[in-house]
C-alpha cells in the first residue's frame, strides 16, 4: 500500500503518526527481528486481531510495513526505507545534541577538577 503523497511534509506526518503509538513501535521492533504473520504480531498484545489489523494498516499506509497474503495467512515484513525521511529530518538536531553533550561533559569535568583528588577514607 504505502503512501502516495508527494509532499515530504505529508510523508513525515504519516510516519510520525505511525510512530506515535507504542503498540505500533513495538510491532515494528518485532519486525526488525523477523517477518511475522498477523497472529504472531498480535500475540504480545491484549487486543483483538481486528485491532492489530488497524495498527498494521496505519503502518502500511506510512510505508513501514509490507503485507503479503497467501490464502488466509497475512505475512508482514518491515519496510524501513521511509525511516530515512525521519533520519534526514532529525539530522539538523544532531549538532544541537552533540553540543549539549559536550557542554555536559565539560561541566562535569570542571566540577571534578574543582573538588580535587579523592582522598581515601
Amino acid at each position: 500500500m504505502g503512501t502516495h503523497r508527494k509532499d515530504p511534509e505529508d510523508r513525515l506526518d504519516l510516519l510520525f503518526h505511525a510512530l506515535s503509538d507504542r503498540t505500533r513501535r513495538r510491532m515494528l521492533a518485532s519486525l526488525v527481528v523477523r517477518p511475522s504473520n498477523v497472529s504472531g504480531l498480535a500475540r504480545p498484545f491484549a487486543m483483538s486481531l481486528p485491532a492489530v489489523s488497524k495498527h498494521l494498516k496505519i503502518l502500511e499506509h506510512a510505508g513501514l510495513v509490507r503485507r503479503t497474503i497467501d490464502g488466509r495467512v497475512h505475512r508482514c515484513r518491515l519496510a524501513a526505507g521511509p525511516l530515512r525521511s525521519v533520519e534526514v529530518w532529525l539530522d539538523p538536531f544532531r549538532s544541537y545534541w552533540d553540543l549539549r553533550f559536550t557542554d555536559i561533559a565539560l561541566s562535569l569535568e570542571t566540577r571534578r577538577a574543582s573538588r580535587g583528588p579523592k582522598r581515601p577514607r
